[in-house]
């Protein structure tokens, strides 16, 4: 069942019962004052004849029969019966012994409880008890209210077709209205639907209204975003991926075709050898490279952190650096009073996923400076640990700062050196799984400054 049905049955099942019980409690109470009204009249009747049966000595049954019969207030279908003491019927209307008879039970009920109304089929029955000079006399009167009873049926018509009136109206109401509140959601799955990969740049329209619908469009404008993002980045590094993979496999088919084509000395084959050998480290730290990136962009719920001192991450990875080139420097100091905080150098994270960001950074300072050399201080205050890790080299443009943590992109002064563009944004990724920042200072032929900021461990 859709939304706009559902609402509408939800809300006219709730009105539906709103009424139904408005209209009950109408009626009952109707007939609850009818009955009183009525037996009220019944007692008045009741006692009134015992009056001028019992205490006018003047007046006798068969004058009393006479009265009644002449009477224009007598009720509808009006019954009396005067019991004695003896349960003997001393006076009773025209044809109602038949009618009512005498009930043991009933009178001695009256004499109990002095007076009671009840009702057997349609007619309205009161039984009350009457003393004079020390005689207990009962009375039982009886009628059928007319009257009343067909104004109660003309009630329950009117509320019959009142609420089947109001319940269709309702009923149309809340189908209209639904429709109209839901319109701007048909809108928004309308216009998400004829989104596809060849439009994924089209957004929905978002209203001025701050509701809970325009919440909703802007959400998705929101995720559409992001997907955007998502997709050029992957279409990029798949496309970029390839290209990078496909140039040495390129070198070691032809360097092993170029070996085959003739005979050639043991000089020779061991040359070739050693360039395809080379060739397959840098495909090896590519490959490396690239299992790193795709691990660190996955959600970092999965990713366990322990407490980590940033010096000693450093330490390590300058050990790794020098150790694969030995022609690269590394000069460590701390700022201001920071080495006498050494204890307080942790923050909660991965110790190998730190030292391969300090690692990229460090490698490439040494890359792209002349002497080879990098300078790292680090400092803390009482929130933050930070990390500078400077060079003298080529430096970057400001046009290109913007795009050097996208995966592949290499700067216009940096493609005649060797690299492969995954560095950086590794590390960009690492920085922000650890809640951290990074950011760069450079200009060209004068050096590169980047800055990381850590939370620390409280």
């Amino acid at each position: 069942m859709k939304i706009r049905a559902r609402i509408s049955v939800t809300f006219l099942a709730i009105v539906a019962a709103n009424l139904v019980v408005f209209s009950l409690v109408i009626y009952f109470i109707s007939e609850y004052f009818r009955q009183k009204h009525f037996y009220t009249r019944l007692g008045d009747k009741a006692k009134t004849t015992a009056l001028l049966l019992i205490e006018e000595d003047e007046i006798n049954p068969k004058l009393l029969q006479l009265i009644e019969r002449k009477n224009l207030t007598s009720l509808p279908e009006e019954h009396i019966i005067v019991y004695n003491q003896q349960n003997k019927v001393i006076y009773a209307s025209a044809d109602t012994t038949g009618d009512l008879g005498p009930h043991n039970d009933l009178l001695e009920r009256i004499r109990e409880r002095k007076q009671i109304y009840l009702r057997r089929s349609n007619r309205e029955i009161a039984g009350l008890t009457y003393t004079h000079q020390n005689q207990e006399y009962v009375i039982i009167a009886s009628a059928y209210d007319e009257y009343g009873l067909t104004e109660m049926a003309h009630l329950r018509t009117i509320l019959a077709f009142g609420l089947a009136f109001s319940l269709t109206l309702v009923g149309w109401s809340g189908w209209v209205f639904a429709g109209r509140f839901l319109r701007p959601i048909s809108k928004v799955i309308h216009q998400v639907d004829q989104i596809k990969v060849s439009n994924l740049n089209q957004r929905v329209d978002v209203s001025d209204n701050n509701d809970e619908i325009s919440q909703l469009a802007h959400t998705f404008n929101s995720m559409l975003n992001r997907v955007q993002e998502a997709f050029e980045v992957q279409r990029n590094f798949v496309a970029n991926a390839s290209h990078e993979l496909r140039t040495p496999l390129t070198i070691i088919t032809g360097q092993i075709e170029v070996t085959l084509i003739k005979q050639r000395t043991v000089e020779e084959h061991e040359a070739k050898w050693k360039a395809v050998q080379d060739v397959i480290k840098r495909l090896n730290v590519l490959a490396n490279n690239l299992l790193e990136l795709a691990q660190v962009s996955l959600d970092d719920a999965t990713m366990k952190f322990n407490e980590v001192s940033l010096d000693d991450a450093i330490y390590q990875a300058t050990k790794m650096l020098t150790t694969r080139r030995p022609d690269y420097h590394v000069i460590f100091s701390f700022a201001n009073e920071t080495e006498a905080m050494q204890s307080s150098l942790t923050v909660q994270g991965s110790i190998s996923l730190l030292i391969s960001a300090f690692l990229n950074l460090m490698e490439n300072g040494c890359k792209f400076s002349p002497d080879n050399q990098v300078e790292v201080i680090l400092g803390a205050d009482e929130q933050w640990v930070t990390i500078q890790i400077k060079d003298n080299g080529i430096g970057i443009a400001e046009a290109d700062i913007r795009h050097i943590y996208e995966p592949f992109f290499r700067a216009e002064n940096a493609k005649r050196i060797h690299g492969y563009g995954i560095g950086l944004p590794l590390t960009y990724r690492i920085i922000q799984l650890h809640r951290g920042e990074i950011n760069v200072f450079s200009r060209i032929n004068e050096g590169t400054n980047f800055l990381l900021k850590f939370p620390k461990t409280l």
